[in-house]
């Protein structure tokens, strides 16, 4: 065992796991933080979408110890402390940008990532920006106004 120490959704976390724990098995399994889904096993689809240092990650494509001393977000840690909603989390529940809401939540994540670090100006960029997230059920549509939506909230100064 391996004692992994790590800030997640803004808590300081000190486990011990085994060094082959993937990292969406801590999430899921260890902290019990289960809106990050699996999906595919293979960093294919995005279920596993988190935010490491702020970027997006695929979870089940790195291995826990790998995220010692970092900051990790879940979806959990993404609304404020009262429960109100993340801009992005309201954008796609006003947007129906979710169907059976399997993918939602790593698709949230990679949208806050579009719309912080990348191009997301055109319905094109976002397709392409959320090229690693699959959905099966929505034809992307409303994600893309989602994100849309999102993104304006996100890059409107607060009252």
């Amino acid at each position: 065992m391996t004692t992994l120490t790590l800030k997640v959704n803004g808590r300081e976390v000190t486990r011990d796991v085994e060094p082959s724990t993937l990292l969406v098995q801590f999430i899921r399994e260890t902290l019990q933080l289960t809106g990050t889904h699996v999906g595919c096993d293979t960093a294919q689809c995005g279920a596993c979408t988190v935010h490491l240092d702020g970027r997006a990650i695929k979870s089940c494509n790195m291995l826990a110890v790998q995220a010692a001393g970092r900051e990790l977000t879940t979806i959990e840690g993404l609304a404020k402390a009262d429960g109100t909603l993340h801009p992005m989390q309201k954008a796609f529940n006003e947007c129906h940008g979710l169907q059976c809401g399997f993918c939602t939540p790593g698709m949230v994540m990679s949208a806050v990532d579009l719309v912080k670090h990348h191009d997301c100006g055109s319905d094109q960029a976002i397709r392409e920006g959320l090229d690693g997230n699959f959905c099966r059920c929505t034809g992307y549509q409303n994600i893309v106004k989602a994100v849309q939506q999102g993104a304006a909230a996100m890059n409107t100064p607060a009252a």
